[in-house]
């Protein structure tokens, strides 16, 4: 009897293993959100790393994280360490590309409580109102990963925190091209003011005045 139920746990953990093994070993999550702002602004809130603590959802699930920058401030080469609680782990970001208003790449890696290394790639594309912000993690998972997808897929477990991240650098990008467009008119009418200030100090010929006749 022991026998039998042996072979059989051995069958049912063969056939487990086949199953797994034969799991999809890339995986792709992305979101998209569309801002009313210009690409540059998006932009510029993505190939910051200092910018991030604004709109990432990440950020705020253990506020005594520890962060370090490292590389120039913004742009390729950039590094964004973090080291926090179990809900954050520990990991680092690179930014290997950077086309201003089109396009970032980085580098992601996880460090705990578990390693892995995927790309994130941010696109930005102009719209009729604003701008169209593509978010999208590939990686590829070990036999491990592929374990765990049987309970829970990445798309499950990331994307709602895009979606979260998005909505969140909505509203930091839209009020900063508010902001933006508030100075810009203020500009423009301190310039029209300057710019009419000389003319009103001008004072037009006044008529009747008497001219002295020459001297014979």
């Amino acid at each position: 009897m022991l026998k039998k139920i042996l072979i059989g746990v051995a069958v049912v953990l063969v056939a487990l293993l086949g199953i797994i093994a034969m799991r999809p070993s890339a995986f792709t999550v992305q979101r998209t959100a569309t801002f009313k702002a210009s690409p540059d602004i998006a932009f510029g809130y993505v190939n910051d790393f200092h910018l991030w603590s604004q709109w990432s959802p990440w950020d705020k699930l253990d506020p005594n994280q520890k962060r370090t920058f490292e590389g120039p401030p913004t742009g390729p080469g950039s590094i964004y360490s973090w080291s926090g609680n179990d809900q954050v782990g520990e990991g680092r970001m690179t930014i290997e590309e950077s086309n201003a208003n089109e396009v970032i790449r980085i580098k992601l890696e996880f460090l705990k409580p578990w390693q892995a290394t995927n790309t994130t790639t941010f696109t930005f594309t102009p719209t009729a109102d604003g701008v169209s912000v593509n978010w999208k993690m590939e990686g590829h998972n070990d036999f491990m990963g592929k374990a765990f997808s049987l309970f829970a897929d990445m798309d499950s477990m990331v994307g709602k925190d895009f979606e979260n991240g998005l909505a969140n650098m909505q509203k930091v990008v839209e009020a900063e091209t508010q902001k933006r467009t508030e100075a810009e008119a203020a500009r423009q009418k301190e310039a029209e003011k300057a710019a009419a200030a000389p003319a009103e100090g001008q004072q037009a010929p006044t008529g009747g005045q008497n001219v002295a006749a020459p001297t014979p």
